[in-house]
């Protein structure tokens, strides 16, 4: 017994393969390979430490003649953290033939790891019907690592399901649910979820406040975003984790605050290049070129390598503010000078900004020579391009790659609509008039966010499923008898498109979102809007006059870009 315990010393200080293997000798030597806790923490180390070795392992496990349950679980461990994820499932099927040992909480865990990082879902629900038959699936530990597996399969709604049935969840449990909404892009029932946490008693931690903080982000929840960014400087999170401090910049630059988002940024002690880039995209997104570039620059003397995300944000900013010559610089640079490969985005940034400043020519020929020539999101650029400057040859040739693609859409053809329209061309409306109709093509549908009072409100074109919907839509139809007082006349280039998506008396989601705003926020209080496509010519126009006639600040985050609405002046000054 003695020489087992020395033996497990010993192991228990092991660090490497090399001294392993001197370790090993030893127990066959001494005669413990058939010891059950010398034979597990051998094996444990193999399979599970970064300096294991995994075909090691599976040599010890082989000379093992009745396996116990953590010889089992330390493989199956080891192999869902491999390259292999589908092995730990078949060690798990082998375990279930032999007699000679039971799967417990752990192995389902180590079993469900594997399962999410192979997209097995077929596995993954015969696992959780033997979780059950196994009478664990009460067990939060293993009820959370189920919902994480359906998450990673897609599986949103069987994950949800699985966590309403945990009993007594703990703070991994609701972190791992709201991660996954996270993730699935489901950012509402993420905060619906927080605040079932905090009815539950359960308190936040710094994993949490990440989570929280990046869907507040992507609604524009800014309300929210405070609160939880008054919690964690009041907890200390901001001055001992930096993911909460890189997160909080990302949500109040994404929610129109700036300022809010320098704070954080200056305050914190520690940075990492996540940090640097939040600041720079941030900066980017707003149209705050110089700023950006500065902020590059003292990365670059902060010792702190840029990476392709800064890079990202660097030529964002440049084509928000028409710095072509400063744009094509560091896209160059790049490859020359950081070795890094352009993306599909950094091409797009690239072709947004030759078309921003009118270089239509420059911009087909950098898509012709780019690697992702057949991609639609650099041709549907180039369009948008086109519109802006009244090109009806460079409309006609990217809406004619895009239909080579199979990749047109009915927004494509509006694009090239309103090209036509406005060079006088009635053949050409026509002709997408009836490419529409033939086709059947559809739109994407739009929707829209605004925080109202903590609350997170969305909405769809025409959307009538809002409690006050009468009295939204007699406030947007007061907005627009005022704004039409003033000067403001209702866009109807597109009108044709309507009666294939919508009636011409729906109104688009942005205007109901700040039809609600007006009803149920106090004068002066600022107003920010969500938008998932672009806001078209018409509501641009139409919002302008609302922050003018309410003497509200309204700031509408679209697919594109920022608007931010002041005094009925537009800080993009028109629409495009």
């Amino acid at each position: 017994m003695c020489g087992a315990a020395k033996l497990l010393r010993l192991l228990q200080g092991c660090n490497s393969m090399d001294r392993l293997r001197k370790i090993h000798a030893q127990v066959l030597l001494q005669g413990y390979h058939g010891h059950p806790a010398v034979s597990a923490k051998l094996l444990s180390f193999c399979a599970t430490s970064a300096a294991g070795d995994l075909a090691y392992a599976r040599l010890l496990f082989s000379g093992i003649l009745r396996p116990a349950t953590d010889h089992w679980n330390a493989l199956i461990r080891g192999s869902s953290r491999s390259p292999a994820p589908l092995d730990a499932l078949s060690l798990y099927n082998a375990m279930m033939r032999r007699a000679s040992s039971r799967p417990d909480a752990f192995t389902f865990s180590f079993l469900l790891k594997a399962c999410a990082l192979a997209k097995a879902d077929p596995k993954c629900r015969e696992a959780h019907a033997s979780i059950v038959r196994s009478g664990l699936s009460s067990h939060v530990i293993v009820g959370t690592n189920l919902v994480r597996a359906y998450a990673d399969n897609g599986s949103i709604d069987e994950a949800r399901r699985v966590f309403d049935e945990i009993p007594d969840k703990d703070l991994v449990a609701w972190n791992s649910m709201i991660s996954c909404f996270c993730h699935a892009g489901l950012h509402e029932d993420a905060l619906k979820v927080y605040d079932r946490m905090r009815q539950s008693g359960v308190g936040l931690d710094e994993f949490t406040a990440v989570g929280l903080l990046s869907s507040c982000a992507h609604l524009g929840a800014l309300g929210f975003g405070v609160r939880i960014c008054k919690f964690a400087e009041e907890n200390g999170f901001l001055r001992r984790n930096v993911f909460v401090g890189n997160a909080l910049i990302d949500m109040y630059a994404k929610c129109g605050r700036l300022d809010e988002a320098r704070r954080v940024f200056d305050g914190m002690r520690r940075r990492d290049n996540f940090t640097w880039n939040s600041m720079i995209i941030g900066l980017g997104i707003h149209g705050h070129a110089d700023k950006a570039i500065l902020l590059f620059q003292r990365m670059l003397m902060a010792g702190v390598r840029p990476n392709s995300i800064s890079f990202l944000g660097l030529l964002t900013a440049c084509s928000h503010h028409g710095l072509v010559d400063d744009g094509l610089k560091y896209f160059q640079r790049m490859g020359s000078a950081y070795n890094i490969k352009p993306d599909l985005k950094h091409y797009g940034c690239m072709v947004d900004m030759y078309g921003r400043a009118g270089k239509l020519d420059e911009a087909l020929e950098f898509i012709q020579s780019s690697p992702f020539k057949d991609d639609p999101v650099l041709w549907r650029m180039l369009l948008s391009a086109s519109r802006i400057h009244g090109s009806v040859e460079m409309g006609e040739i990217a809406i004619q790659n895009l239909i080579e693609m199979s990749a047109n859409n009915a927004g494509d053809c509006v694009l090239l609509s309103d090209i036509y329209e406005h060079a006088g061309d009635s053949q050409g409306v026509a002709r997408m008039r009836k490419m529409v109709k033939d086709q059947g093509i559809k739109t994407t549908p739009g929707w829209s966010w605004i925080e109202i009072h903590g609350e997170v409100r969305k909405f769809v074109v025409g959307d009538t499923s809002h409690a006050e919907s009468e009295e939204i839509y007699k406030k947007l139809e007061e907005m627009i008898s005022r704004a039409a007082s003033l000067g403001y006349a209702m866009e109807r280039s597109a009108e044709w498109l309507e009666n294939f998506v919508d009636s011409t008396t729906d109104y688009h989601s942005e205007m109901l979102a700040i039809a609600l705003g007006l009803l149920r926020t106090p004068k002066g209080t600022s107003l920010r809007i969500v938008k998932n496509l672009r806001v078209c010519k018409d509501c641009h126009s139409l919002t302008k006059y609302a922050s003018r006639i309410y003497d509200r600040e309204i700031v509408v985050r679209d697919r594109v870009r920022f608007h931010h609405f002041k005094e009925g002046i537009c800080s993009c000054n028109d629409y495009w």
